[in-house]
């Protein structure tokens, strides 16, 4: 039974979430995911909106064509596989699919779990143990974090932009006898847009002996010319180790995690990898979509450059603004308002009077201070849709008095 007091204490603490303004609520959507969607908002309403907060990078994810080969997928597999992979849940498709992704990212082999979030849940204590050292990122995604934690490696964090930082870890790593040592990090820091300096990490690696491991969720499909992520755009083909994506964004939006190495690696992975073992996997259906997706981006850039387009245009115009705007090129946008309450409302306001489909991000998603509204781009977006965000940003700003002023001042940051 549950003791009135641990429930007083929870009710207590979700009141004052909503009162420094860090709350999150959920809007439902009762359309397909697209760049305009129905929404369901705080006020019980119905409502038409553009969609700012999708990681619908391609605009793939209610595609017809897509929508048919999965349905003809169901007609030939069935809804699941209703087992994990090593009993009786793998399918030809999963082994076509997973063959041709690991041609398309440049690696000997690859491995599919039911998310990136068990993926990277996984990879860390199947691969090493007490005698090894990891090196992570300050600025990781959660999951590489949580990862990490359930593994009994020696654990060592640097600052994620800060080379030096980063050899000076090594350094202590090996000064601690690590038998192994792996640097983790984002290819793409998924709060702010910043891509890893991958080549520096690199070179540090190879004078250290250490391995490589990067999750590119924010970059496969769309980032590098050929859409082969941040291994392609910072040019460290060949150097990275391990590589660890979702099927969640741009590749159709479903759900699914990879990981990415050598043959040895990932039949290592498929033998002790806890997710993979303990779980279902990917669906047929998600299998051979994400196999259709693959092929496209091969055949056709148009996607990929239309996005790039649409995220130059659009951060330009975020700033003439007089917005603050992180720099960058990822389609990652975040808008910086520091303040929890002032970035909650300005976020409300968006939504429920100007029909922009935002979400605002504060801690502890970001750190304390540091809220800010992530707007992300779609190639499916419209220079009619970045206008009009533009001007509904502007107005909702100025109306708040967040309009060319020095907000990180204000809140004292």
């Amino acid at each position: 039974m549950i003791d009135s007091k641990f429930l007083t204490n929870i009710e207590k603490e979700i009141e004052d979430l909503k009162e420094v303004g860090v709350y999150k609520g959920e809007y439902q959507i009762t359309t397909s995911q697209d760049v305009i969607v129905d929404i369901i908002d705080n006020q019980n309403r119905k409502k038409r909106v553009i969609n700012f907060c999708a990681n619908n990078y391609l605009g793939l994810a209610n595609a017809k064509n897509i929508c048919e080969i999965a349905k003809k997928a169901i007609d030939d597999y069935g809804f699941g596989t209703a087992s994990v992979r090593f009993i009786c849940g793998t399918m030809d498709v999963h082994k076509e699919f997973e063959k041709e992704f690991a041609e398309f990212l440049g690696y000997e082999d690859v491995i599919t779990f039911a998310s990136c979030f068990g993926a990277n849940g996984g990879v860390f204590n199947a691969l090493f143990d007490k005698d090894d050292a990891i090196i992570s990122a300050d600025l990781n995604h959660a999951s590489l974090i949580d990862g990490i934690r359930l593994c009994k490696a020696k654990r060592f964090f640097y600052k994620f932009d800060d080379m030096g930082d980063l050899e000076i870890k090594l350094k202590e790593a090996s000064k601690s006898g690590a038998k192994n040592k792996v640097i983790v990090t984002d290819g793409v820091f998924s709060m702010d847009g910043d891509i890893a300096p991958l080549e520096k990490i690199c070179d540090l690696a190879e004078k250290y002996n250490s391995l490589v491991l990067v999750d590119d969720c924010h970059a496969t499909g769309f980032i590098g010319k050929n859409g082969r992520g941040t291994i392609e755009a910072t040019g460290v083909f060949d150097r990275v180790d391990i590589l660890t994506t979702t099927l969640g964004k741009s590749i159709g939006g479903s759900g699914g995690g990879i990981i990415a190495s050598k043959a040895a690696i990932i039949d290592k992975l498929r033998n002790k990898a806890r997710p993979y073992l303990f779980s279902n996997n990917i669906s047929p259906s998600v299998a051979k979509v994400s196999l259709e997706i693959i092929r496209e981006i091969k055949n056709s850039k148009e996607k990929i450059k239309k996005l790039a387009e649409n995220t130059k245009y659009f951060r330009v115009e975020m700033e003439r603004s007089g917005l603050e705007v992180r720099p960058g090129y990822h389609p990652i946008v975040p808008i910086m308002f520091y303040d929890e309450k002032l970035n909650a409302a300005i976020a409300r306001d968006l939504i429920e009077e100007e029909n922009i489909y935002v979400i605002p991000f504060s801690y502890p998603v970001v750190p304390k201070g540091e809220a800010r509204i992530r707007v992300q781009l779609s190639s499916s977006h419209t220079k009619e849709h970045l206008d009009k965000a533009v001007k509904a940003f502007t107005k909702v700003a100025d109306k708040h008095g967040a309009l060319n002023v020095n907000l990180k001042e204000r809140v004292g940051g």
